[in-house]
């Protein structure tokens, strides 16, 4: 018996079957797991799935997500299977023959049952993986179902701008609503009376439709200013209609305009764009001025908006930055990244984007085909014939890379140069080992520039093992010295030994292939033999 609190993450369902039916299957024996379900009251998400497995076959399996309290699992099993494949191994054959009998205690209960052919043993069943996809569906919307019903709020607000992050998180809250729907009309009369509270329904109604719930407790809010395009403000208005939020399209450029006049009569000068001639530093603060009145409107309307329609009690900001984004520091402290929490602070742009194909199918938001095929932007800057904003420009690095990053820095504890050396192995057929290290330079600069963001990061749902959140995830220091000296000075190192050890080897067809030589780590083997010369690596 397995009384377990294992957390959620994506991809972990496997891993943690795997050890139910490797235990089971080489010695025998019944595994009964159950797990709890819900929201801790923090970061976790449990997401239950209990299950039975005998003899390395699962015979019973709960549901994953699932916004019921309690679920109770029942499975009929042979005891004497278990018996027979335990005296069938050898070793224990040996072990039992040298032990002194052990005494028994006769109590008057049996634990099994007679031979009934009406009650036969559970068959084996094959094993219900949900996709990634669906699990960042399920997953956070189950856990905003929860901190919904036990903070006392009246419901979710969400800086919508039309991007790829806040649609998802859009997304979620859509699903959320389905899900409470759907378990209203199966009859889970917990969830009916949350629902009916929440949404301050009356005279007996309650949610049957989950557009019409969404109205009730999601506003989505546009802000745009004179950078935004049409299209981002045309796909959060139709986005909005799909969910059945209650959307608002706000103009931010008058307050804009009045902290800059502000400025200018302290200073005497008024900042501009870079495409304008302006500074770096000009161009930096003027991006920041729009990102940081979002998150102001965005927590007055969120306190005031019940208000204005006669509704009790308040509504949560709800964040849209990922996982990468907080890793390169891609964000503005106290922007629309700061709200109360994140369903998507801990999941990469990479899944998210195939979560966004993913929803416009399963949970009938077309809009979101077109959102995920337009290019990331901020759109903070001024948009000219000549240039448009791209996020992954602006970084100097791709969403893809950055999550490869994320992973080697985490999940396999890797410092500049120990990370260099995988990237090596790992790109080293369509990168030079000096492109390589300027990649990792570059990420690790920004990395640790950008660290002290994290203190002050939104409470995020826990989804990726490699999370860079501060408060329990990652806690590592914030002050870094961000030219990492004796790292890179090592970096130039290897990458001088690199292209100074290049041999030419010659394969069946006669042509020269160069093939690197690694000195660190102790790795310096190389086998000679016919063939490709990198099958002797």
């Amino acid at each position: 018996m397995n009384a377990s609190g294992s957390h959620h993450q994506l991809r972990k369902l496997d891993l943690r079957l795997r050890a139910f039916i490797g235990a089971t299957h080489t010695r025998g024996g019944v595994y009964m797991y159950s797990n709890h379900q819900g929201c801790d009251g923090g970061r976790l998400y449990y997401d239950g799935c209990c299950c039975v497995v005998i003899n390395g076959d699962v015979v019973a399996q709960g549901s994953q997500f699932s916004l019921k309290d309690v679920e109770v699992l029942v499975a009929q099993v042979d005891l004497d299977a278990v018996a027979s494949l335990r005296g069938s191994i050898s070793s224990f054959q040996e072990q039992a023959s040298c032990k002194s009998k052990v005494s028994s205690v006769v109590v008057p209960y049996k634990l099994c049952q007679s031979f009934n052919l009406q009650m036969p043993p559970s068959i084996p069943r094959k094993i219900i993986y949900h996709s990634p996809e669906e699990e960042i569906a399920f997953g956070p919307g189950c856990w905003l179902w929860d901190y919904l019903r036990r903070s006392g709020a009246s419901g979710f607000l969400l800086p919508l701008s039309g991007g790829a992050d806040s649609s998802s998180v859009a997304a979620i809250v859509g699903c959320m609503c389905q899900l409470v729907v759907e378990e209203i009309a199966n009859g889970d009369e917990q969830v009916k009376a949350d629902a009916i509270r929440i949404g301050q329904y009356t005279d007996g109604q309650f949610p049957t439709d989950s557009k019409e719930f969404a109205k009730r407790i999601f506003y989505t809010v546009f802000m745009g200013s004179e950078n935004s395009s049409e299209a981002t403000k045309m796909r959060a208005k139709v986005l909005s209609d799909e969910i059945g939020s209650w959307h608002l399209d706000v103009c931010i450029d008058s307050v804009i305009s009045a902290l800059l006049s502000l400025f200018q009569t302290v200073t005497g000068k008024r900042p501009r764009y870079k495409v304008d001639g302006g500074s770096n530093s000009e161009n930096l603060g003027l991006q920041n001025i729009q990102a940081r009145i979002r998150m102001v409107l965005a927590f007055m309307f969120a306190s005031l908006m019940p208000w204005v329609h006669n509704k009790p009690g308040f509504y949560l900001v709800l964040g849209s930055s990922n996982v990468d984004e907080g890793l390169r520091g891609y964000l503005t402290k106290y922007d629309c990244s700061s709200a109360d929490i994140n369903p998507i602070g801990s999941i990469s742009k990479q899944d998210l984007r195939s979560f966004l194909k993913w929803a416009a199918i399963h949970l009938r938001y077309p809009s979101l085909a077109e959102i995920e095929a337009a290019p990331p932007t901020a759109e903070l800057e001024p948009i000219r014939s000549n240039y448009s904003q791209l996020d992954e420009v602006d970084m100097g690095m791709t969403y893809e890379e950055l999550s490869v990053y994320g992973r080697l820095r985490k999940i396999f504890r890797c410092g500049p140069v120990s990370m260099f050396q995988n990237l090596c192995y790992k790109w080293g057929e369509k990168l030079t080992p000096l492109e390589i290290a300027g990649k990792v330079k570059h990420f690790f600069k920004y990395y640790s520039i950008n660290r002290h963001k994290m203190t002050v990061i939104t409470p995020s749902y826990h989804a990726e093992s490699y999370s860079p959140e501060d408060n329990r995830f990652d806690l590592r220091q914030f002050l870094y010295n961000a030219r990492w000296p004796y790292q890179f000075r090592k970096i130039d190192q290897l990458v001088r030994e690199c292209d100074g050890d290049k041999v030419s080897l010659v394969g069946q067809k006669g042509k020269e292939k160069e093939v690197t030589l690694d000195h660190g780590g102790g790795m310096g083997v190389i086998a000679a033999g016919s063939g490709d010369p990198k099958a002797g690596l």
